[in-house]
């Protein structure tokens, strides 16, 4: 496998990598992963590949930057002599597999998130074409990924949904109440996931729920930005930023969380919503979740059963759509874990198989 990111650094491709991996190695496969070193000593990578099953080739960044992808397509082409076949995953690893399929009859798969079939440049978009047609077969995280590439006369291409495992056990019950709402985000704080959405509905909100709370938990990227917004908004007391937390530490504020928001939206550059990992681990928690339309997260909520579709930016249907569930919570919350079991890693890693035994 290659990909184009991987733990312990954070990234929803690499969450998805390292499951698939994983539960591969649990039915008797033998994974080599590529990935890059992100930290500076490489000393996280370290400690999280030697606990691993499966066996991980690091390679560092280096500049200028095409030195390092030159240096994937080598151990790639190199490493693909002794394995049977190859599995990409992200925009290069995607470039990778193209130049690799010129010179090896091994047969090559790669799975589709969204950002990598939505780039806005012709010529990318030209050659994610080619690459994606000398390909074995297409995996697409989701419904809407997989109408990314509509018309691309692409023929083997099927919509297998990312899941999810957590590490720690979830709390057999959850409660809260009509006065005390407190929503959460998990992921990067950028545009595409849309925590400022969120903010931006948070003054409507405080005027019935004077209390709620959002808890924006994930790397600050854009952290100034969206607290200069909630500033304006006069919603600053309302929003509590995190920052990057350990796995038990997001569970433990998910635990606390009543609603899970994720209201996405693509940006200019192409960045688009492929599915939503994080919206199924609180589902499993008990906690239901409000996404956005017009993106992969419509399968990974169904709609008034574990949660709300809204418009991103429309702020009186967000509003309703936490009065919603917090009126039917108990109902919203059973529902949300029941919907949750279908997207386990030990369920969805078996229509894996079913590609790659062929």
């Amino acid at each position: 496998m290659v990909t184009s990111e991987f733990p312990p650094q954070p990234g929803g491709i690499g969450n998805h990598a390292h499951h698939v991996a994983k539960n591969l190695c649990n039915h008797s496969f033998e994974v080599t992963i590529i990935a890059d070193v992100r930290s500076k000593d490489g000393e996280e990578e370290r400690v999280f590949d030697v606990q691993q099953p499966y066996k991980v080739v690091r390679i560092k960044r280096k500049t200028p930057i095409a030195s390092t992808y030159l240096e994937r397509y080598k151990r790639t082409k190199s490493l693909l002599k002794s394995h049977d076949m190859l599995l990409v995953s992200g925009k290069f690893p995607i470039w990778i597999g193209g130049l690799v399929s010129l010179f090896s009859t091994k047969k090559i798969y790669a799975v589709i998130h969204g950002t990598e079939v939505a780039v806005p440049s012709a010529l990318k978009k030209k050659y994610i074409k080619w690459c994606l047609r000398r390909f074995e077969s297409i995996i697409a995280v989701s419904e809407f990924t997989k109408s990314l590439v509509d018309g691309w006369n692409i023929k083997n291409i099927q919509v297998i949904p990312n899941g999810y495992a957590l590490e720690l056990p979830p709390r057999t019950k959850r409660t809260t109440t009509q006065t005390t709402p407190r929503l959460i985000t998990v992921g990067n704080v950028t545009q595409r996931k849309g925590q400022h959405n969120v903010v931006q509905a948070l003054p409507e909100l405080k005027t019935r729920y004077p209390a709620i709370q959002y808890d924006i938990v994930g790397i600050p990227t854009e952290k100034h930005t969206l607290l200069q917004a909630a500033k304006s908004l006069a919603v600053e007391d309302a929003v509590v930023f995190h920052g990057q937390v350990s796995e038990e530490e997001k569970i433990k504020l998910l635990q606390n969380a009543s609603i899970f928001m994720m209201l996405s939206e693509p940006t200019k550059e192409g960045a688009v919503e492929g599915f939503g990992i994080a919206i199924l681990e609180a589902n499993a928690l008990g906690i239901p979740a409000i996404g956005a339309k017009g993106c992969g997260i419509e399968d990974a909520i169904a709609t008034g059963v574990s949660g709300k579709l809204v418009a991103h930016d429309d702020t009186g249907a967000i509003c309703d759509a936490v009065n919603d569930i917090i009126t039917s919570y108990e109902v919203y919350g059973n529902q949300a874990k029941e919907w949750s079991e279908s997207f386990k890693w030990d369920t969805i890693i078996g229509r894996y198989l079913q590609i790659l035994k062929k």
